[in-house]
């Protein structure tokens, strides 16, 4: 019944945060997909330098986070059209649940502490205690895994269109 009410009350969190939605997961609900790093290696023009990709010196590869984020009951998926509102929702979730005792509580989603990252410049991360990881650079199939919980998403044909954000917190 705890975790029943703790969901409530974080899916209601984070909507008051400014996201679109935020749905309750399991781990067998998250698409698990090693191939994500192609994307990240051929496709990303950070790839190398940023402090939170796997293309970092000491990462885990995304096949090596699989075991780790499986060991969690839930977690809750956070959408939002804007990237800041995703992470930030995110990250307030991760809090909100370690207060709650949750200790190992985790949030992940794509970076925008800064206006401009200074980790990509060969600099330390300016902001280390929430900078997390994306949901793709750790083997996660952003795609199958919104669809398959009902959320929009979809590929993009211009960079001028509005994407979609997605960010998670994963809870023990």
């Amino acid at each position: 019944m705890e975790r029943q009410q703790d969901t409530a009350r974080y899916v209601a969190l984070a909507l008051e945060l400014g996201a679109a939605d935020a749905v309750p997961f399991t781990p067998d609900d998250i698409v698990f997909e090693p191939r994500t790093i192609l994307k990240c290696m051929f496709g990303c023009e950070d790839w190398g330098k940023g402090p939170t990709c796997p293309s970092r010196a000491g990462s885990l590869m995304p096949w090596e986070y699989e075991p780790l984020l499986r060991r969690y009951h839930w977690g809750l998926i956070v959408h939002s059209p804007d990237k800041k509102t995703a992470q930030e929702a995110s990250f307030a979730l991760e809090q909100k649940a370690f207060l709650d005792g949750y200790y190992l509580a985790f949030s992940m989603s794509d970076c925008a502490c800064c206006p401009e990252c200074v980790g990509l410049k060969d600099k330390a991360c300016a902001n280390p205690k929430k900078a997390r990881p994306a949901f793709h650079s750790v083997g996660i199939d952003v795609f199958a895994t919104a669809h398959g919980m009902g959320l929009p998403i979809r590929t993009l044909a211009s960079e001028d269109e509005p994407q979609d954000w997605y960010a998670a917190v994963w809870v023990e």
